[in-house]
């Protein structure tokens, strides 16, 4: 019972693959780690880019609606990308709660 409980507060709380790699399935966790990975600079590199294109607009004297449509152009990306981290982030915790490894 105190591993299952660590390996949801791994998946659950640290990152989603932890728990796997705890209870022992590498392969799994490995992966799991691997898109967790993905997902995250994915978002890193959405949220830098709006964040130049913000920067870019004092110099350049756009007006805010201008702005504002250029930022746009990415939520269709971070919406994507957060939705498919919520989904693994929801199958590691089910997963570390129900399933065994599998060495």
């Amino acid at each position: 019972m105190a591993n299952r409980i660590k390996c949801i507060a791994l998946s659950a709380l640290v990152l989603p693959g932890l728990g796997q790699l705890y209870r022992g399935s590498r392969v799994k966790g490995g992966v799991m780690l691997l898109l967790d990975n993905i997902f995250l600079l994915g978002g890193l590199f959405v949220g830098l880019r709006s964040a130049g294109k913000l920067m870019a607009a004092g110099q350049q004297g756009l007006t805010p609606e201008q702005v504002l449509a250029a930022i746009q152009v990415d939520a269709p990306y971070v919406k994507w990308l957060l939705g498919a981290f919520m989904i693994l982030w929801a199958y590691g915790v089910v997963d570390a709660a129900f399933f065994k490894g599998d060495n």
